[in-house]
């Protein structure tokens, strides 16, 4: 395993869509080792094979409640619900901005073995989910931001802020 070096906004390959995967190879697994490797070391819940330089269909999700996620040639079949939240982005840095999407997702794809699987999930899983698939067609959270960019650690001054204030 080896750590990737994680696509920053500006880079032209984080606007193109991903080929499907049709089978697994050595190089594959690789990959997916080295991204769960990348995501862990850069502290994220997500990463998609684009954000290391492959314009492959992989994505990866670990929001710390499950067993982690790897799914190839992932595609959304159900949403439901809404919630609005920031949202931060291992190629956006630094910064966070309110998106709003579904509250629910299910997912289907295949797992390291090119079996058929379903994913579901709510809340950050739904929104970790829905952001990384987003990469694999192109797409960055920054198209959705509601307002301008925030530096992430002034969000979450605010956001602790906001919780105190809720609480008295």
């Amino acid at each position: 395993m080896a750590l990737r070096t994680i696509r920053t906004l500006g880079d032209e390959i984080l606007t193109k869509k991903c080929k499907d995967v049709k089978e697994i190879t050595p190089r594959i697994n690789e990959l997916i080792d080295d991204m769960f490797e990348t995501m862990y070391d850069a502290e994220g819940v997500g990463l998609a094979a684009p954000q290391v330089g492959v314009l492959k269909r992989i994505m990866i999700v670990d929001i710390g409640d499950d067993a982690p996620i790897c799914l190839i040639n992932p595609r959304i079949v159900d949403t439901d619900g809404e919630q609005t939240g920031n949202e931060g982005c291992l190629s956006v840095p630094g910064k966070v901005g309110k998106v709003t999407r579904p509250n629910y997702v299910k997912v289907l794809g295949f797992d390291r073995e090119m079996k058929p699987v379903e994913v579901e999930g709510t809340e950050l899983k739904a929104r970790a989910l829905i952001h990384e698939i987003e990469h694999l067609d192109g797409h960055l959270y920054t198209e959705k931001v509601e307002g301008a960019l925030m530096d992430a650690e002034e969000a979450a001054a605010q956001e602790e802020e906001e919780m105190i204030q809720s609480d008295d």
